[in-house]
């Protein structure tokens, strides 16, 4: 695979060709090469288009040809190897903080396409949190004693993204989030623009995969603190303005 990517040969003794015989000629080339401990990354390999299209032809026949699950698996992995492409992206700015700053801005966004690519996209802006608590409030009905107050608290867990958006903006996040409730399943509160929109079309969206997890999370750490006789934190000024909650001390 590497040798069609570069435009190289393979070095073997079965194809007659040992490495102290090997000539510059032999050699693949690329623009660039990456090898740590856990990957080597190559960048605008030498290879002729039509010989890379050739080998993954050839991949993909040998995994319709295969009865092995191990094998199949492998050969996707070459597939997908092969056939992705790489990108550089190059990251600059008048100041070290502010190059510092948009590097981590790509970073975020790196790691949120990936994980749009695993599993999928919502609709972003809290909506998609937002139209769980229809599934949830059918579960209330069902529900038992303090197991109602666990589905409350979910409930309005589930409404809090939004409202803090459109809150952040200067509006009421209560009212907002009852006319999305009302509107079409994607449509959700363009707080940039300051009106209704689709979400999807607008562009404002959120990877599957981290509304899950961070779901999950809050779920797993509510659950931790239910457990906990005693948690320690730190006032800030404004918590010491506050009333004293029963049972903890200050």
């Amino acid at each position: 695979d590497i040798a069609v990517l570069t435009a190289g040969k393979v070095i073997s003794e079965d194809l007659g060709i040992k490495l102290e015989n090997l000539s510059l000629d032999q050699l693949g080339r690329a623009k660039q090469i990456t090898i740590d401990k856990d990957s080597t990354t190559i960048v605008e390999g030498a290879g002729k288009s039509a010989d890379i299209k050739s080998r993954i032809n050839q991949l993909r026949d040998q995994i319709e040809a295969t009865d092995s699950d191990y094998d199949r698996e492998k050969f996707q992995e070459r597939l997908a190897k092969l056939s992705g492409g790489v990108a550089v992206i190059s990251v600059g700015a008048a100041t070290e903080a502010e190059m510092k700053q948009k590097k981590a801005r790509v970073e975020d966004a790196l790691h949120a396409t990936r994980a749009a690519a695993e599993e999928g996209i919502l609709p972003g802006g809290g909506v998609a949190l937002l139209r769980c608590t229809e599934a949830v409030e059918k579960a209330r009905s069902a529900a038992r004693g303090d197991e109602k107050v666990g589905v409350d608290i979910v409930l309005r867990a589930l409404s809090a993204p939004i409202k803090q958006i459109v809150e952040n903006c200067g509006m009421d996040g209560s009212v907002v989030a009852d006319e999305v409730m009302g509107k079409s399943t994607n449509t959700g509160y363009d707080a940039n623009a300051g009106k209704y929109v689709d979400m999807f079309k607008a562009g404002i969206i959120d990877p599957l995969k981290v509304v899950r997890t961070a779901l999950q999370n809050a779920a797993s750490i509510a659950g931790l603190m239910l457990t906990t006789e005693t948690l320690v934190t730190d006032l800030d000024a404004d918590d010491k303005k506050r009333t004293r909650i029963e049972g903890s001390v200050r």
